[in-house]
């Protein structure tokens, strides 16, 4: 008998305001209209427990809450309710999972912005996530100036993250782009700083370069 088909894990990535949810919306359209079928999804988040862990995580004050370490586990524990309950489950139904954040957020971020050091991200990502690594992260770059103005303009109150201070932000961007530099294939870092149609343009090619798929960038 033959295999049953593979989805592919597809993760968006960037810091605040570079366009994430809004590029994955998109890109989870454009592969529907391909003939997939596309499962759209967030972290932290997902099933009832990560929703739970991500209130925890994006209320409260912008700075301190949390010891950096125990930041990291909260948003670990969520990914792995989402991984094994969402995403995987899909993946093996021949799902294509696009997602706004997974695991390298957690390096850029409680790494990058907050310090926590590097060993100690690795040794929960392996933990974590294993040989489930996305099939394709997309970074999207954007200055965090711009990207931080944009936030400011979403409806609804700022998050917890979105109040950190420049600073914090810039420490962020850097480590994404480390994080794309030394990914490999599975990687790309995309100028998000253009209109939403000209980037999301640049995401359609890049998954039918990555992928062989022949997904279009009109909407």
């Amino acid at each position: 008998m033959p295999s049953p088909p593979s989805g592919r894990f597809v993760v968006f990535e960037g810091g605040d305001g570079a366009g994430k949810t809004t590029q994955a919306q998109l890109l989870a359209d454009a592969l529907q209209r391909a003939g997939r079928r596309v499962l759209l999804e967030r972290e932290p988040g997902g099933p009832p427990g990560a929703e739970t862990l991500r209130g925890l995580l994006l209320a409260g004050p912008s700075a301190g809450r949390w010891e950096p370490l125990s930041e990291a586990l909260l948003h670990c524990a969520a990914r792995t309710e989402h991984l094994h309950k969402t995403v995987l489950p899909a993946l093996s139904a021949g799902t294509w999972v696009v997602c706004d954040r997974f695991a390298d957020s957690t390096e850029a971020y409680q790494g990058g912005g907050l310090r926590l050091p590097a060993d100690a991200l690795t040794v929960l990502r392996k933990i974590v996530v294993g040989s489930n690594e996305p099939d394709f992260v997309i970074v999207l770059d954007v200055d965090p100036a711009t990207s931080l103005e944009r936030a400011r303009h979403r409806p609804g109150a700022a998050d917890r993250y979105e109040r950190m201070d420049l600073a914090f932000h810039r420490r962020v961007r850097e480590a994404f782009v480390r994080i794309a530099a030394h990914g490999g294939d599975r990687y790309v870092l995309l100028d998000a700083s253009g209109g939403i149609d000209v980037v999301h343009a640049s995401v359609c090619a890049a998954i039918s370069r990555r992928f062989g798929q022949n997904v279009s960038g009109q909407r």
